[in-house]
Order: C-alpha cells, then sequence, then structure tokens
C-alpha cells in the first residue's frame, strides 16, 4: 500500500508545527503545500523538505493523488473550504475554532457526510500529554469523583516576540529591566494576529474565541455536555483603539452533575513569560472528593521548574515528570489522531459534531457576557454570520 498523501494548507506560523507529526511514518506524508502567497510557500516547502507546491487550492483538490488536505486558514474561510474539499472526495482536518457560527458547522457536517470522508476539527490541546495522564488518572480514580474544575490562563508581553513593539511598549510603561531580559516566544507575522481583531473574519475575540477554543475542547472532553454558562468578558488595548477580549472570567455547570469550572483570561502587558512558543502560561487545576490534580506549563514555560503534572493525595505531593510536555508534543499526538482516523476509518478525538458542540459552548459563553445573564447551551440558538469588514474595523474611536 502506497503513502497517504496529506497537503497543508496555509503556510502561517502555526504550520511548523503540522509537519513533525508526518515524520517517521511509511503510512503517511506530507506531500504538498498551499498559500495564496506563493513566496511563503515556497519557502515552507524548502525549510521542510516538501517538494510540491501548488499554485491554487482548487489545483490541490483536483490531485487525484491528494488524500487530504490540513486547513490552516482564516476563520471565515473554514466553511468554504471544507465543503470544497468534501465534495472533492478529500479527508478535511480544518483548524479551530471550527466555523463562525453553528450553521456553518452544520453545513460542513453534512458535506462530510454526503462525500464520506474524515472531518477532524484540530485542536491539540486534548492531545498534550499531562492532560491525557490526567485524564486517565482520573478515570482511574486517582482522585476520587472530581468535584470542580479552575483554569488560570495569562498572556506575558514583557519582551515577547509574539507581538510588534513589545520592548518598546515594555519602555513606555516604564519597566527598568527591560534590556536585561532576553527575548521570549516566536516572532509572529503582524498580519497573522491583525485579522484575529477583526470579527468578522475571526468570528470572535483572539483570546476567548481563538484562543479559547482550546479551553472550551478540554472543558467538554474531560467531563462531558455543558449545562449552563456564565461569563464576564471586558477588553484592554493591545495598542490605542485596539482592543483584546480580557480581562475575563467565564463559569460554567456540567450537565446531570453538581460540578461547577471557572476560567479566568488575563493579560498583563509588563509580564515576563519564558517559552519558545507563544507567551501564554496555562496552569489547570481539578479537585476531587480525596485529591487534586494540576497541569502546568503547556504553551508558555513560567513554571519551568515545576512538574508538569501534580497530584496531593492523602497528605503527599507527587510530581509526574515522565511523559513528553513540549507544546509540540500536542501537534504531534493530533496530527497523528488525523492520520489514524483517515487510515482506518475511524472517528477522530474532535470530530464534527464534537466540534460543534464545543463552538455552541463558546458562543454561548460570549453571548452570556453580551446580555448580562446565565445561557442555557440547550436553549441558545445561533448568531447570524458578521457582515464583513475591512481592516480598518479594528481602530475603535474609545471602549464600547
Amino acid at each position: 500500500m502506497s503513502a497517504m498523501k496529506f497537503v497543508l494548507v496555509g503556510c502561517g506560523r502555526i504550520a511548523t508545527l503540522h509537519v513533525a507529526g508526518y515524520a517517521g511514518r511509511d503510512d503517511a506524508v506530507l506531500w504538498g503545500v498551499y498559500d495564496k502567497n506563493a513566496g511563503a510557500a515556497k519557502k515552507f516547502g524548502a525549510e521542510h523538505g516538501i517538494e510540491k507546491i501548488y499554485d491554487s487550492y482548487e489545483a490541490v483538490l483536483a490531485d487525484p493523488e491528494v488524500t487530504a488536505v490540513e486547513l490552516l486558514v482564516p476563520h471565515h474561510l473554514h466553511c468554504e473550504m471544507t465543503v470544497a474539499a468534501c465534495k472533492a472526495g478529500k479527508h478535511v482536518s480544518v483548524q479551530k475554532p471550527m466555523a463562525l457560527n453553528l450553521e456553518e458547522c452544520d453545513i460542513m457536517i453534512a458535506a462530510a457526510k454526503e462525500a464520506n470522508v474524515c472531518l477532524k476539527v484540530y485542536e491539540n490541546f486534548v492531545h498534550y500529554p499531562p492532560y491525557q495522564l490526567v485524564k486517565k488518572m482520573i478515570a482511574d480514580g486517582e482522585i476520587g469523583e472530581v468535584r470542580g474544575i479552575r483554569y488560570k490562563m495569562n498572556n506575558g508581553a514583557l519582551n515577547s516576540n509574539n507581538a510588534p513593539a513589545a520592548k518598546a511598549r515594555a519602555k513606555m510603561a516604564g519597566v527598568k529591566d527591560v534590556d536585561s531580559l532576553p527575548p521570549t516566544g516566536w516572532k509572529v507575522d503582524t498580519l497573522s494576529w491583525t485579522w484575529r481583531l477583526n470579527e468578522s473574519l475571526s468570528g470572535g475575540g483572539p483570546l476567548v474565541f481563538d484562543d479559547g477554543y482550546h479551553k472550551f475542547s478540554l472543558f467538554v472532553d474531560l467531563l462531558g455536555p455543558v449545562e449552563k454558562v456564565c461569563a464576564w468578558i471586558d477588553e484592554t488595548p493591545v495598542f490605542p483603539t485596539v482592543y483584546q477580549d480580557a480581562p475575563a472570567v467565564i463559569m460554567w455547570k456540567y450537565k446531570d452533575k453538581k460540578v461547577y469550572g471557572t476560567w479566568d483570561i488575563t493579560s498583563s502587558e509588563e509580564l515576563y513569560i519564558q517559552g519558545k512558543y507563544y507567551t501564554c502560561d496555562e496552569r489547570m487545576e481539578v479537585t476531587g472528593s480525596r485529591g487534586v490534580l494540576w497541569i502546568t506549563r503547556c504553551t508558555a514555560e513560567m513554571l519551568a521548574d515545576v512538574a508538569p503534572v501534580l497530584m496531593y493525595r492523602d497528605g503527599k505531593l507527587t510530581e509526574y515528570w515522565d511523559m513528553p510536555h513540549d507544546w509540540q508534543d500536542s501537534f504531534i499526538n493530533s496530527t497523528r489522531d488525523f492520520i489514524e482516523s483517515v487510515k482506518n476509518g475511524t472517528p477522530p478525538l474532535l470530530t464534527g459534531e464534537r466540534g460543534r458542540e464545543v463552538l455552541r459552548f463558546a458562543l454561548a459563553a460570549i453571548e452570556s457576557a453580551r446580555e448580562n445573564r446565565a445561557v442555557e447551551l440547550d436553549a441558545y440558538g445561533d448568531k447570524p454570520l458578521p457582515k464583513r469588514k475591512g481592516f480598518l474595523s479594528i481602530f475603535r474611536l474609545g471602549k464600547k
């Protein structure tokens, strides 16, 4: 049997983490790439030893040798490009968030079913090895019955390569030790984050909706369906007249159980966070009837000397180091999940249906904050697709 051929569509910053999952396999190969920026596609192909460079998405779908596509494109393109791939008989992995609203999810799910192809929503946090260990420990009863979840997400901007002019902005804020700290995080093209601030293209804010999809996925994957959600989502300036959706607090109740969760989102422009990737530190705490579990780092390494998993039980704190815990490891596992699903005809961990459930959770949280009320997920309808706005729409004269 010849190797299945996969194509990356979109060669932005995150695409580099999608390559490693194909290494060492004889049943699947990263066959080609396409990006609307032809130069970026050629550069990416050269850097990763990928010879096949397509000049259009239509050419990718028309190639009979292509087994599947991975869509790493802005959110407003997810539905259209997924449907086109399904109609061409290609299996699809689409980056999170799945779509802009539930109607688009339904269209994508129907297209995959009609074409009898795999539809995976590509989300890596549920494939992070420390999280997978914690999930197993909970299933094995290590901390008894789960009583509650707390999640802390903290962005740090001091000397971060993620955002432009971070050092200059820190100096303007009066931070005196800027030059004594080495740059942290990977460099991100300005265009790759500016469209995320345009809600007509991204579908929501960059923290709660975009990055937040990772967290909503974790919460659903760990304990199942959510009954209701209550959220407060504020905004702070990234630059004058440009805002992001933080600080925020999101609370939810699981269906058919007295278990609640809280998620705290904070952005600290003068906080230095070590890390190779995004300078966003995450910590998760799961409290049980007998013990407590913690997961640290994931994206960044603010607590670099603390074990990726800790358990407190019976008066003893145990550290767990014996698992991969680089952020890329979660991408490798997620890519392998897609390959195995295509190969064996089995559902991926995050199917279209599960992706829709996660998106409903996220959209209900945003509606809760907007309407200042708790939202029952089963009663949530849908939001209309936003009217497309140009780049200048991200600039506002003052707060909303």
